[in-house]
């Protein structure tokens, strides 16, 4: 059984930077990990997106200057590196695996497993 657990999330000052993390355990054909998020009353958005095996990554055009994804294959997590954090970046922030469609397009409903989501609070 496939599970994606994730953890870094924390309150922080705008300005501020933090990494989040995602590790799988289980057996995962997917060769495609990304990061959403979802803030309260509004919908799941895709963060940024990553190839396992050659390192491609895809990112909302919105983030890409802030935001970095990365993979630790040996590890089996994958990483969110977030800096200059502002307070519409407070959200819940969810790893997922993609069980078909592009990697590139941050589709939600393209990823068929989901971690329990780590919460990001950036205070003014």
């Amino acid at each position: 059984q496939v599970q994606l657990v994730e953890s870094g999330g924390e309150s922080v000052q705008t300005g501020g930077s933090l990494r989040l993390s995602c590790v799988v355990s289980g057996y995962l054909r997917s060769n495609c990990m990304g990061w959403f998020r979802q803030a309260p009353g509004k919908e799941r958005e895709g963060v940024a997106s990553i190839y396992l095996q050659q390192g491609f990554t895809n990112y909302a055009e919105s983030l890409k200057d802030r935001f970095t994804i990365s993979r630790d294959t040996a590890k089996r997590t994958t990483y969110l590196e977030m800096n200059a954090l502002k307070p519409e970046d407070t959200a819940i922030y969810y790893c997922a695996a993609l069980e078909k469609g592009s990697c590139g397009q941050l589709d939600p409903a393209d990823f068929i497993y989901w971690g329990q989501g780590t919460q990001v609070t950036v205070s003014s």
